[in-house]
């Protein structure tokens, strides 16, 4: 039971949870009993839920993200993971809505088509690295604002909400093969073809680099645009620990590719997550002035 726990991954959640927290500081219509559901339900039951199936299937033996020393898989774990599913699914009905309940679903059968020997998207690099950055992007962003708003569909229809949920996506097409950088081998003996394999270590951090500038040229024109060129300033200061520590680690791998491991690449998830995740929640309570009420 403990080698499922841990293959869960619940704490893996941290490092997605920006995408959340963007969704809930635009958010009109929030209340207390929507924020604790929505969030308990895509982090602590949809997000492990993926996270135990990948592993599952995947059976690494060497380092995945958020588990440095993977102990062996059993079935329970991939009864635990469908059971996780169906539990986000029904709370997300009872809790919220239907049209949640339907978008928890989608995320979940696209999340098994990304590691089911069967279909495997993870071995395609193109097909793979856009799927993860689609939903983890703009189909979690979008998923999260209905939750979080108990909004239908057409509230999804407007610029304000459109361009933040690709913004993210942007983002996270920038960060994932990042992921991936350390995982070469292990993927390899898998049949597996990441998008940072087909790059190269050190195309995956140039690259990288070069999504990492778009996005975030994004964020500040969207900021600028429909806040204020305050948010945009707060949001370059926040990434600076970000751009500082992949800059150091970017010449230390072009020197040494052995750099590129799973220590250096969780140190940057960490601070990525951290800082991110500390601008969303200063966005949120400056936009929506809830810090008035305290």
């Amino acid at each position: 039971m403990l080698s499922t726990l841990l293959h869960l991954r619940i704490s893996f959640s941290y490092f997605l949870l920006p995408v959340y927290l963007f969704a809930l500081g635009i958010s009109p219509n929030f209340n207390e009993s929507r924020l604790l559901w929505s969030f308990v339900i895509i982090h602590l039951l949809l997000y492990p839920a993926s996270n135990g199936y990948n592993s599952y299937f995947d059976k690494d033996e060497k380092s995945i993200g958020g588990l440095k020393n993977p102990p062996p898989v059993n079935k329970s774990l991939y009864y635990v993971s469908l059971l996780f599913d169906s539990m986000a699914i029904a709370l997300a009905y009872l809790k919220i809505n239907l049209l949640f309940a339907a978008l928890i679903l989608i995320y979940g059968l696209i999340s098994k088509a990304y590691s089911h020997p069967s279909i495997r998207l993870k071995k395609y690099p193109v097909i793979g690295w856009l799927t993860v950055g689609l939903f983890q992007g703009c189909f979690t962003f979008m998923m999260s604002y209905i939750a979080i708003n108990n909004f239908e569909i057409d509230n999804l229809m407007k610029a304000k909400v459109i361009l933040p949920a690709l913004l993210t996506t942007i983002m996270l097409l920038g960060n994932y093969p990042m992921t991936q950088v350390y995982q070469h081998e292990e993927d390899a003996k898998h049949g597996d073809k990441t998008m940072s394999m087909l790059l190269g270590i050190r195309g995956t951090f140039i690259f990288v680099q070069l999504v990492f500038a778009l996005a975030s040229l994004g964020f500040i024109l969207y900021f600028n645009t429909y806040f204020s060129s305050e948010y945009s300033f707060a949001f370059v200061v926040a990434l600076a620990p970000v751009i500082l520590f992949f800059m150091i680690w970017f010449v230390r791998v072009w020197n040494d590719p052995v750099k590129a491991n799973f220590s250096n690449t969780m140190g940057l998830n960490f601070i990525s997550a951290t800082c991110l995740n500390g601008f969303f929640i200063y966005f949120f309570f400056a936009n929506s002035h809830v810090g008035q009420y305290f």
